[in-house]
Parts: structure tokens; sequence; C-alpha cells
């Protein structure tokens, strides 16, 4: 790509330029293709130098280039997402269509359990790109999500070559150990150097706070990263990238401009019902539906962590495994640990939920979305 690389010396300043500008499932378990399965290889970064003058260092910048085909229609991704396990909505399917027309990062808003992880996923197995995954936590720092040296390594560089004294010496060592061998890239810097087509999931972004947020905008508006004695590395292929949120804390205005943005939300019952129905096909259809509304009538109450969708399945291939052709008293709470998982939580269910589970049907309760009458 010699003739295409344009050489730019690293600009660390402030950002100057500041532009303006539901229902999702856990897909079913299937394998992932070969070729997107990360090797654990580390993506070569190749360094030219850049002038001779005191301050300059060198760079490296390649044109981004967007993968081929893209998706010509919102109704190909919908259809592209559903072939892999994932039924969206028309939001979401907009927004994954616009994020690779666009090339901008989407930001997926809502309650843990909703399917916003597996959003990304199903984008990497439905558009064929390599998934590199970001899992955010409190005190998540640069050294941890961009890159770091390999200090121990540099220190035996320096070592080795101790035994020629001189100044002159040192300058060819200060220069040797802050090259690519020593460099231990970390997933943003994976994503951006990566020759391959990537899916980049920064996942739970609200965990961290708002200095790493301050440091995601280079690679959010300009899918880039400055390295100061590198300089800057661009993008090879512009990777779609997705953040996700529970909402635990309000993201800073200046990240959410850079974003598409979705907010999922539980589904309705007819809508959880179909995924049910999708990844436990041998349930039947009645008990399904029962299953489902239960669900909801669980998340209407007061918990600390209502049921996930994931969870809705787990709890449907638990009822085939056990043999239930039925979901009385008896039943819920003998398998109610597969949807409610704090003490508190299982007792206000069993108080609530498990008394109306006598005889048949659930009483005096009309979960929204419900079709029937």
């Amino acid at each position: 790509m010699g003739g295409d690389r344009q050489l730019q010396e690293a600009d660390r300043g402030e950002d100057d330029h500041d532009p303006e500008g539901d229902d999702p499932v856990v897909p079913r378990s299937m394998a992932v293709p070969a070729n997107q399965e990360s090797d654990g290889e580390q993506h070569r970064i190749g360094a030219e130098g850049v002038g001779q003058g005191e301050g300059e260092h060198p760079a490296l910048s390649i044109i981004p280039q967007m993968p081929e085909p893209q998706p010509q229609s919102v109704a190909q991704v919908r259809e592209d997402l559903g072939q892999v396990g994932y039924l969206a909505d028309e939001k979401a399917a907009l927004v994954s269509f616009l994020a690779q027309r666009l090339g901008k990062p989407v930001l997926v808003e809502g309650p843990a359990g909703v399917g916003k992880t597996e959003l990304a996923k199903a984008l990497s197995r439905a558009s064929g790109r390599r998934l590199v995954r970001l899992q955010c936590y409190e005190g998540l720092d640069e050294a941890k999500a961009l890159y770091e040296w390999n200090y121990r390594k540099q220190l035996l560089r320096i070592q080795a070559e101790s035994s020629d004294d001189g100044e002159g010496s040192w300058e060819a060592t200060r220069g040797d150990i802050f090259g690519e061998e020593f460099l231990l890239t970390r997933p943003l810097l994976e994503a951006i150097s990566a020759e391959d087509a990537v899916v980049l999931l920064i996942d739970e972004i609200d965990k961290t706070d708002q200095e790493f947020e301050a440091m995601l905008l280079e690679v959010l508006s300009d899918f880039q990263i400055s390295i100061p004695e590198l300089g800057v590395i661009e993008a090879r292929t512009r990777p779609i990238v997705v953040l996700t949120s529970n909402n635990s804390r309000e993201l800073t205005e200046a990240l959410k401009r850079r974003c598409l943005y979705l907010w999922l939300d539980y589904p309705a019952v007819d809508r959880e019902l179909e995924i049910v129905r999708l990844h436990a096909p041998e349930l039947d259809e009645g008990l399904a539906r029962r299953l489902v509304e239960i669900v909801h009538m669980i998340r209407q109450l007061d918990l600390k962590k209502p049921p996930s969708i994931a969870e809705s399945i787990d709890w449907a291939r638990t009822l085939l495994l056990i043999g239930a052709d039925d979901i009385d008293r008896e039943t819920f709470e003998s398998s109610m640990s597969i949807l409610v998982k704090h003490r508190s939580d299982i007792d206000l269910v069993a108080e609530r939920v498990s008394v109306k589970l006598e005889g048949d049907g659930v009483p005096g309760f009309t979960p929204p979305g419900s079709s029937r009458s």
C-alpha cells in the first residue's frame, strides 16, 4: 500500500473539530466461522520516519477503506441479522444499516439483558467481520484499552547494548526500543490497526469514567490513535464500532454526538414469544406463551435484577429438559432460580407470583404487548 500511504505528524492537541452531528434478542448458539475467530496474533504496525527535525518522530497514516459489499437496504440488514439468529426490529435494523453505510459508531443503551452485546456479535457474524471486544470496568485505563510498551523487553535491549559507550550509542538505542517490536497492542489499537475488517465492541462503557470517554473521542471521530513515540495510526479498514451502556450513568454529550443512538428495551410478549420459539422450537407454543407471560409478570415487580431475554430462553430449555408440560406452582418454584438470582427477589417472586400459579392460567394479569383479549 506504499502508494496510498500518507505520512503525517501526530497531532496530540485538543479536539478542535466537534461535529454535531425495539426489540432485541439473544441469538441461538451456533458455530463461529473460522474466518471470524481471533487467532490472538497482534497485527503488525509499520512506521516510517517523518523528517529529521527536533520534535518530529515516525508516524503512520493509511487511508481507511470500507470493505465491500455494503448492505443495500434496511430490509437486507434485518434479513442478514435474522439468518444469524438475531431478530432485530425496525429501529435496530436501521441503525445497523446506517452504521455500515455512514461509517459512524453506534451507542446502544438499555437495561441489562436485552441483547445489546448480542447485536454487536450478530453484526460480526452477518457481515463476516472479526469481533474485537473491549470489556469496560471501573478503573480501565489507556494501557489496558489502547496500548502499552513492553518495558521488560526494552530493558533487556538496553542492557544488551550497554557495552557500547557514548551518546551516539544511546541515541541509537533510544530510537530502537520505541519500535513496533516493543509495542503491546490492546483492543482499541488492534481494531484500528487491523488489516482485516472488524467489529469493535466497547461493552458497558458506562462503567468507565469521563476521562476514559475523552480518550475515546479521537477513535470515534477520526478512527485513529496517536502514539507519541510513533505518531498517528489511522484505520486501515474502518471498523463497525458498537458501544453498549446499561444506563447506570449519563454519558458525555461529546461522546453521544459522535454516535448513532439506539435504545433497546425488553420486548413485548409476542416478540419475546417469537424469540423463545426461535431458540427453543421444540417447546409447545401454548407453554411458551405461558412462560413469557410469567416472565413479564416477574419484570413488573420491584426487583434488583429482572429476568433477561437470555434467562427466558434458558428457562424454556430447562422446561424441555425436565419434561414439563405445564408451569404449575411446583414446577415454577423448582426452576425459579433460572430467572431470579437474588435472595430478596426470590422471596418477593415466591410471594407475588407462585401463589398465582395455582390452577389454570395466570389470574389477573394481562401482560403488555399480549395479543389476547
